[in-house]
């Protein structure tokens, strides 16, 4: 094949520090509007953003050559100096994040999900969310990982 290609998307996730409730209604549709430039400007991108107050969920597709650490690195380095000077002069997020590859065919039912995280987080605490999506994943974690701090 003389040329290379690529079809990689990742449904990421983290929170706020400490998940206090910082991320406010009013301002989120901005929040990724800027993170989705952020993705442009290193030819990926962001197909679906969603979240709560205290975390974001992102389904993306990333170009051949990133790795997650980086993208997620500038998303959120890039994204919370934005916030501390246009919006929260206090904002951080929190340290860790995660990555679950999504195939093409669950690019829909991923979509839908992150969505609908406000409805979703009716009925389900963050602990509760991560702790299941490790569990499909096949990724052991200790669930005092979730807790706030």
């Amino acid at each position: 094949m003389p040329s290379s290609y690529a079809a990689l998307y990742y449904h990421l996730v983290w929170s706020t520090k400490y998940r206090e409730p910082l991320i406010q209604p009013e301002w989120k549709d901005r929040l990724y509007a800027y993170i989705g430039g952020i993705l442009r400007e290193r030819e990926c991108k962001l197909l679906v953003a969603g979240g709560i107050e205290d975390h974001v969920h992102l389904l993306c597709s990333l170009g051949r050559e990133d790795s997650i650490r980086d993208t997620v690195q500038a998303m959120k380095t890039n994204s919370s100096k934005w916030l501390r000077t246009e919006l929260r002069p206090h904002f951080h997020w929190q340290d860790g994040y995660g990555a679950f590859s999504v195939s093409p065919s669950a690019i829909a039912p991923v979509d839908g999900y992150i969505r609908n995280q406000e409805e979703h987080h009716r009925k389900l605490t963050f602990e509760e969310e991560m702790l299941a999506i490790f569990k499909a994943c096949g990724i052991e974690c200790d669930p005092r990982f979730f807790e706030r701090r």
